[in-house]
């Protein structure tokens, strides 16, 4: 048995093992693919944990040294970790992957990976102490060979672009989703799945009904900017190339950002949201600084069907400090030392109607591509309407009108209306060019915050 197969390591979260995955794809291919009738010859001892994933031909063998941490796999992937590796250490986190057998015993291809002989291996904190010139220099080359296959794709993605203006957008309606599908489907053999993501956007607006000559107009314009950005990225500042790294898809890891620069504060849970597709749960969580004044939003994942883990209270508030992540406008946060258990929270300070559009203004500016922007507005009341709702300053000089969605949203709105009963409240939520979404409120002074959706 060598050396490090009797100190055993803590037992990773969830949340902790698909932070390690370095893009969404492969978060979602790792998580679809933990399942226990998938994998054969799991184990863990010490800090390693090793399994065979079966696929299409031999079963693929990887393997993740938890101390490191660093990961191996004999597919084909250039990622690191890959979704075989996401997926056992999903596994082992769900406690689904017991101890070896036979006393412990690594069998002898783990055993010859953790020796370094043939592992494909990636430190949390790449380049930095504990990793290996040979790391290193391997992490540059997959850094690179990945930047030349988005380039690649930005690239063609332009000449596709060109094509559909050069052709005219009249007849974009009559082409389907399928031409987008096909184009998207590209753009992650090219490892952007943010550029895939965009494009499957112009779908929607290419469909018949309304002004949708215009819709579509606007959804091309922001992915060709997004494409050339990308393509000239040395000549931008360093924070807007850093947003659109990340609008491509490139991802931070969570110690990294740590490692930087951090906010302490106090900081107060506005809201929590959980969302799904057919792989994943989302769970957004918006904090407020009480010093700073800055709103972060915290974000974590878990399989669809498992229980999610528990999370940060709505309206409790906290000391703790948060590392963002770069951006021309930061917003997403990591959650890092906590120097006071939750305590309980006040009404936040916000901001009138005027000021909260004017935030959002220079939010777009920053980052052209955001759909809405955290604003807490203080002193508004709910004006009922139809079509639309409206929250306007309680004098009625500004107002902004409401964006819901669904029965559940619409009973939100009503409870809103509940909340102030004609007077002014505290309310968050998110704005965006379509109008407000309300997430929380707040009635007078009384700390005690109303959750607005379900």
């Amino acid at each position: 048995m060598d050396g490090t197969s009797g100190r055993q390591m803590r037992r990773w979260t969830a949340d902790e093992v698909l932070a390690l995955a370095p893009d969404a794809s492969t978060r979602r291919a790792g998580t679809g693919l933990a399942r226990a009738a998938r994998w054969s010859g799991t184990g863990s001892s010490g800090t390693a944990v090793w399994g065979l994933c079966a696929g299409g031909g031999r079963p693929f063998r990887a393997v993740a040294d938890t101390a490191g941490p660093a990961f191996g796999c004999d597919c084909p992937g250039s990622t690191a970790p890959c979704e075989h590796v996401v997926a056992l250490l999903l596994l082992w986190a769900w406690g689904e992957v017991g101890p070896a057998a036979h006393g412990g015993a690594r069998p002898g291809w783990v055993t010859a990976r953790l020796d370094g002989r043939g592992v494909a291996a990636e430190r949390m904190e790449p380049g930095g102490r504990g990793a290996s010139g040979a790391d290193r220099e391997a992490a540059r080359r997959r850094a690179e060979r990945r930047d030349r296959r988005v380039a690649a794709g930005a690239t063609e993605l332009e000449r596709r672009l060109a094509d559909l203006l050069r052709g005219g957008l009249a007849g974009a309606d009559h082409e389907g989703y399928q031409r987008w599908e096909e184009t998207a489907a590209r753009m992650v053999d090219a490892q952007a799945p943010g550029l895939a993501s965009r494009v499957r956007r112009l779908g929607p607006p290419a469909a018949p009904g309304g002004d949708w000559p215009s819709r579509l107009l606007e959804e091309t314009a922001l992915l060709h900017l997004l494409a050339r950005g990308y393509l000239r990225q040395e000549a931008l500042p360093e924070p807007l190339a850093a947003t659109i790294r990340s609008r491509v898809g490139f991802t931070v890891d969570a110690a990294q950002v740590l490692a930087g620069p951090a906010v302490r504060d106090h900081w107060l849970v506005l809201a929590r949201q959980d969302t799904a597709d057919d792989r994943l749960t989302t769970r957004r969580t918006w904090l407020h600084g009480e010093g700073s004044g800055r709103i972060a939003l915290l974000l974590s994942f878990q399989a669809v069907g498992r229980a999610p883990e528990a999370g940060l209270p709505v309206g409790v508030s906290l000391e703790a400090e948060l590392a963002f992540h770069p951006g021309a406008r930061p917003l997403r946060a990591a959650l890092g030392a906590r120097h006071s258990g939750p305590l309980p929270g006040r009404v936040p300070a916000g901001l009138p109607v005027a000021a909260a559009l004017g935030a959002y203004g220079q939010a777009v500016a920053g980052d052209p591509w955001l759909d809405a922007w955290p604003v807490v507005l203080c002193g508004v009341v709910p004006i009922p309407g139809t079509p639309q709702w409206q929250v306007a300053d309680a004098e009625g000089s500004d107002a902004v009108p409401v964006t819901v969605g669904g029965a559940a949203a619409g009973a939100g709105l009503w409870r809103l209306a509940a909340v102030s009963g004609g007077r002014p409240v505290t309310v968050f939520g998110e704005l965006g060019h379509q109008g407000f979404r309300p997430f929380t409120a707040w009635a007078g002074t009384d700390p005690e915050p109303v959750p607005l959706t379900a």
